[in-house]
């Protein structure tokens, strides 16, 4: 409509019963709109809502060692690393060192770079090993494809089985059995 006086600006919202709504009040001179304000902000929680649905949730899962860690315990511990980041979340490794240990921050950093070697194929080291007090951090991140993979898994498995048509039999998951000599 272009500069008019704000008398003339609120008859002209009045007449159309809509309302005048201030949209650059920085600008010179400052910008106006005509609209219904209760739809536009119904419309706008619409799709606040809309972008918070389709957000992606990050997931830290930590894991903690200690640098003099039996054999078993490590493979323990890798299992749930590898079952973590495979599910799609990320993994914050700590090393908690107690004593004389803090002494040899050399032994929880060689513990992490076997742990990022061994678990190379799934996930990456999205945050190198840093020394924070008595603890030793790394952060590790699940690679874009097994991310994908496990998100289609959840997916997948949200999805209802078929239902049985008319007249016919349900369906039921077939088991093999094997018997040990």
């Amino acid at each position: 409509m272009g500069i008019v006086p704000l008398e003339r600006a609120l008859q002209l919202a009045a007449d159309v019963d809509l309302d005048l709504v201030e949209v650059a009040p920085m600008a010179r001179p400052p910008v106006c709109k005509l609209m219904d304000f209760g739809k536009f902000k119904y419309e706008s929680a619409l799709k606040a809502r809309e972008a918070r649905r389709n957000q992606q949730q990050t997931v830290i899962k930590e894991m903690k060692l200690r640098p003099k860690i039996d054999p078993h315990d490590y493979e323990t511990k890798k299992g749930h690393v590898v079952r973590f980041l495979k599910a799609g979340d990320k993994v914050k490794v700590t090393i908690m060192f107690r004593g004389r240990e803090q002494s040899r921050p050399e032994l929880g950093f060689r513990l992490l770079r076997r742990l990022s070697e061994e678990i190379s194929e799934l996930g990456f080291v999205e945050a190198s090993p840093k020394q924070d007090g008595r603890n030793m951090i790394m952060v590790l991140a699940p690679h874009r494809a097994t991310k994908a993979a496990a998100v289609a898994a959840v997916a997948g498995a949200a999805k209802p089985a078929r239902e049985p048509r008319e007249g016919e039999a349900p369906v039921e998951a077939e088991t093999s059995t094997t018997t040990a000599e």
